[in-house]
């Protein structure tokens, strides 16, 4: 393809950074805890729904994002006008650490406005294959539409459902780029039984995948 001018970004002190190119091999559309309890982990679709009690219908306004890498080389990822991910061409990142790794995540993009330009995404993969990807975020979630697992009964009354801030995370693992959603959404009852505070459900939900 040919080359195209990118935007200048910046980084989040509002200095200029590197124009990031974006001569991209790819477009990507649809059709990238608390003392309680770690988030569960999903890669299948959300509990089925049934017609005396479907899963609850929550929309998000804002969001919080982190762009996470794996068996990457060079790896740099733009978001919100500014590189959330900015490796040297020759760092190489390792590969995840344990089955449960993905626990460990946390948003460091705060209440972000839906939606940005697209994410920008540059790496090679550990074959030392170049690829350049344009990952977007609002046409993913284009419905804003909340991912989750709690069923309309299981949500107490009162409870601020417009409100929700979702964490949306873009994984980068060798040649794929997963796009995961978690929300911490309340509940009825108690997730751990006797701990008034885990009375909530923040499951992890992968809702879009691409492998180069």
């Amino acid at each position: 393809m040919g080359q195209e001018s990118g935007p200048v970004l910046r980084p989040a002190n509002g200095t200029p950074a590197l124009v990031l190119a974006s001569a991209m091999l790819t477009l990507l559309t649809t059709g990238c805890q608390t003392a309680m309890s770690a988030p569960t982990d999903s890669t299948s679709q959300p509990a089925s729904q049934s017609a005396n009690d479907p899963i609850a219908e929550l929309r998000f306004k804002k969001h919080n994002f982190q762009a996470i890498a794996y068996n990457t080389i060079g790896c740099t990822v733009a978001y919100n006008h500014h590189y959330v991910i900015e490796d040297a061409p020759d760092k190489i990142r390792p590969a995840p650490y344990g089955s449960d790794y993905r626990k460990a995540w946390g948003s460091v993009e705060v209440s972000i406005a839906n939606f940005p330009k697209p994410a920008e995404v540059r790496w090679k993969s550990l074959d030392g294959v170049g690829h350049a990807a344009v990952v977007d975020i609002g046409s993913i979630f284009a419905d804003q539409r909340v991912h989750h697992q709690v069923h309309a009964s299981e949500i107490p009354e009162g409870w601020l459902r417009d409100d929700v801030v979702p964490d949306i995370y873009l994984e980068i693992d060798d040649r794929t780029i997963n796009v995961y959603m978690l929300a911490h959404v309340a509940t009825r009852k108690e997730q751990v039984p006797g701990n008034k505070y885990s009375a909530f459900r923040n499951d992890l939900i992968k809702v879009w995948s691409k492998t180069y």
